[in-house]
């Protein structure tokens, strides 16, 4: 039997996450000659968001459209990818590490009696075996997994690590609706308060500027957001910031709070305590700003500015804006 992998997109807000693409990218990784067929689960028409991951690399593209879809609830998604995995018989299986990978994937493998490897940031061949590299130790370390038997890969990757294909709008492929009958479902969403900050999704923002408890305030964030707006980042912070309620906890980056891995990470006002650097130390270049040379942040940092945030942070801002 030829491999097949399955990709479950994901929608945010009407669009698609782009951590559904580098998905696609991943299951080319995972084996170049696959068939990669591409999962959209929902309420309504997912032909455009099923186009978008054609372009990107998918095969053909299966939609779900069910009113049980609307929100999401584990129930819900997992009745309808463990009915699409019934029926297409995959060899492999890609999602993101989200709140809802994280949330549904566990519960599948369980169902199914499947393994499952978590929190993927890269793939490699070795021979005729798929290596898994993924963070252990709040990032301290890393652990290499390989599935030795015949048996179905199961992964979720975490976002912006792997690099999605090039957008190639001339790509076609199939795109079918698929009846599910999603019922008997044990949780109803009646509303959804969400908590969360305007413009780019701060776990896959390729930029972010994050605040600690040295920006003394809900003002002080005000040029960490001019900052991120002119750079087209994201902006975040560390779990002093948010317990002296200068933002709000959905910013929070850390070991409890949100993990990421940007292009380019800058610290403000930052100590840099452990718990913190669980959830920022892979961002790929880090920058701090911080009075105390002696803040544990200089030891991770590639740049570091020694110096007062409040004069730092606005002569910054104006570099910024002269250079665009």
């Amino acid at each position: 039997m030829s491999d097949k992998i399955l990709v479950v997109g994901e929608v945010a807000d009407g669009e698609l996450r782009n951590v559904s693409f580098e998905a696609i990218a991943a299951a080319k990784e995972i084996s170049a000659d696959a068939e990669v067929v591409a999962l959209l689960l929902g309420d309504g028409d997912l032909n455009g968001q099923a186009e978008a991951m054609i372009h990107h690399g998918a095969d053909r593209a299966l939609t779900v459209s069910h009113e049980n879809l609307k929100e999401y609830t584990s129930e819900g998604y997992g009745q309808a990818v463990m009915e699409v995995m019934e029926d297409e018989e995959p060899t492999g299986v890609v999602m993101g590490h989200t709140s809802i990978g994280k949330d549904v994937t566990p519960k599948i493998a369980g169902r199914l009696e499947l393994g499952l490897i978590s929190d993927a940031i890269e793939i490699e061949k070795d021979g005729d075996q798929v290596v898994f590299t993924r963070p252990i130790y709040s990032g301290k370390a890393f652990e290499k997994k390989v599935i030795k038997d015949d048996g179905l890969i199961f992964v979720t990757i975490r976002p912006n690590n792997i690099a999605m294909l090039e957008k190639d709008e001339s790509r076609s492929g199939d795109i079918s609706a698929k009846e599910v009958d999603i019922k008997d479902l044990r949780t109803v969403i009646k509303e959804i308060i969400r908590k969360k900050t305007d413009g780019i999704d701060m776990s896959e923002a390729n930029i972010v500027i994050a605040g600690g408890r040295g920006v003394k305030s809900e003002e002080g964030f005000k040029s960490l957001y001019e900052l991120a707006d002119l750079l087209g980042g994201a902006v975040g912070a560390s779990r002093g910031a948010c317990d002296a309620e200068y933002c709000d906890y959905s910013l929070q980056i850390g070991q409890t709070g949100k993990v990421i891995t940007p292009d380019l990470y800058i610290a403000v006002g930052i100590s840099g305590a452990i718990q913190h650097l669980a959830g920022m130390s892979s961002s790929k270049v880090i920058v701090a700003i911080n009075s105390d040379e002696d803040a544990n942040i200089f030891n991770i940092a590639d740049y570091g500015i020694v110096g007062d945030l409040f004069e730092v942070m606005p002569l910054l801002v104006e570099e910024i804006k002269q250079l665009q």
